[in-house]
């Protein structure tokens, strides 16, 4: 077992040659299923019935350490559930005790055995008969610690998974915000649709996209940088609560808080406006805080926040100390720790938002830990006025994020669209702010990655 002084490519080798030798004794190294019947979890949950009735439990999963000499041999296994301790005896399986010799960390097994308690207070299973279910012929490293092995964490996820159990319960955790979210929608009359991820314009926010080639139909088209311009033809056939999960693409930079490839929770509401969206966001997030902590207070990098307060409007020229511009309301972003509304954007940077007023228009940001979470508006329903925008944005052929001219959303709100208010939020963000993740590879399970020669 002692792995010190080998090269990876040495312990290669050494499992490369007890695969050999299971092979020579005729043992099955990948069977096609195992014999299971219980998880760990529910064993360890039920300990003391299955000591009374003395059961023979059949558990199976991936070793990750062995220990002992002689007739007695101790393991750890562990499925995703939870970890048990298995105990091998040679006067419990004869000549079937010499194969443990030919395990390594990392394979997986089944195994069947009564439970007992050991002395030192353990829960183990007495290993009456073991089968070889999965060899594994990489070593697992002993641990991955410091910034150097980062990068071959978020390169080598599985690996990351297997030795690292905090980063498995992170993902749990994300996975149960996005349950929580598409819940409460449900819960609120919402419907879930879906919509293209090939778009023939990339419309629904100022974004530079990528570019792909549609064969059947010889042409280029886009990946979606938003799913907004779809939904919003739901609502004008005559949809009236409707929300998407959508895998947005967006051609640009990467850092802590961006990436290209994300997920976009938008939803759109017939009827409401971006006064009610307020209240009604308030409400989403005090519901998503309970149902994943089981408390309205909670850190959120370093501080603690209170999810029953009234969260504050901040207008978003007091918010940009009257600058309005983008390093200016980046900077107010990241000093704005509490839950926060920033309102009234200026109507040059919000081209599919109702007007307000003549210089802004009624939009909101949700602000929170630093971290820009959630955008909604009373959604542009005149058509005019959204021709004129869309031309506005085509004459600024400088900048390559100008929001592109859609002549079918046009005819679409021709046929008329009721008063809507539209609501999006990064998940990635609020998984990142919820779990005080620092960046947003830490909360995707395979970030994209540069070669590893480059």
């Amino acid at each position: 077992m002692n792995q010190l002084g080998k090269t990876e490519r040495d312990l290669i080798k050494a499992r490369e040659d007890k695969r050999e030798k299971l092979e020579a004794a005729g043992l099955e190294i990948y069977p096609a299923k195992s014999d299971r019947n219980y998880t760990v979890k529910k064993v360890l949950d039920s300990q003391k019935e299955f000591i009374a009735g003395n059961e023979n439990l059949k558990l199976a999963g991936r070793i990750i350490s062995l220990r002992g000499h002689g007739a007695i041999i101790f393991a750890d296994l562990v499925d995703e559930s939870g970890k048990i301790q298995l105990f091998f005896k040679k006067d419990n399986l004869g000549d079937d005790f010499k194969i443990i010799e030919l395990l390594d960390i990392g394979d997986f097994v089944g195994a069947t055995g009564k439970l007992f308690i050991t002395k030192a207070g353990e829960i183990t299973l007495e290993v009456s008969e073991f089968k070889l279910l999965t060899k594994s012929m990489r070593p697992l490293p002993e641990k991955w610690h410091g910034l150097s092995d980062i990068e071959t964490r978020y390169r080598q996820r599985y690996v990351d998974l297997i030795v690292n159990p905090e980063v498995k319960e992170l993902f749990y955790k994300r996975s149960k915000i996005i349950q929580t979210l598409r819940n409460f929608l449900i819960n609120n009359g919402f419907l879930e649709v879906e919509t293209p991820t090939l778009q023939p314009i990339a419309g629904g926010a100022v974004a530079k996209p990528f570019i792909t080639h549609y064969n059947a139909y010889d042409r280029d088209v886009y990946l979606r940088i938003a799913p907004e311009l779809y939904l919003k033809r739901l609502i004008v056939g005559g949809f009236e609560k409707i929300f998407e999960f959508a895998r947005c693409f967006r051609n640009e930079g990467v850092d802590a808080t961006h990436n290209p490839e994300f997920t976009n929770l938008e939803f759109y509401w017939a009827y409401a406006d971006y006064e009610k969206l307020m209240s009604f966001t308030e409400d989403l997030m005090r519901d998503l805080v309970k149902q994943v902590f089981g408390k309205m207070e909670i850190e959120i990098y370093g501080k603690k926040v209170d999810f029953n307060k009234k969260f504050p409007r901040v207008t978003f020229d007091k918010f940009t100390a009257g600058k309005n511009t983008d390093d200016a309301f980046k900077i107010g972003v990241k000093a704005t720790s509490d839950p926060t509304f920033v309102i009234n954007h200026p109507i040059e940077i919000s081209p599919l938002a109702k007007k307000k007023d003549e210089k802004t228009v009624e939009r909101f940001h949700l602000i929170l830990g630093g971290l820009e979470i959630a955008n909604a508006f009373s959604e542009l329903n005149d058509p005019i006025d959204q021709k004129e925008r869309f031309e506005d944005q085509v004459k600024r052929k400088e900048d390559e994020e100008q929001h592109p001219y859609d002549q079918d959303f046009i005819k679409a709100l021709e046929y008329g669209m009721p008063p809507t208010a539209g609501w999006g939020m990064g998940v990635d963000r609020i998984v990142m702010a919820l779990t005080g993740s620092k960046t947003m590879r830490e909360i995707l399970l395979f970030p994209f990655m540069k070669p590893e020669d480059k």
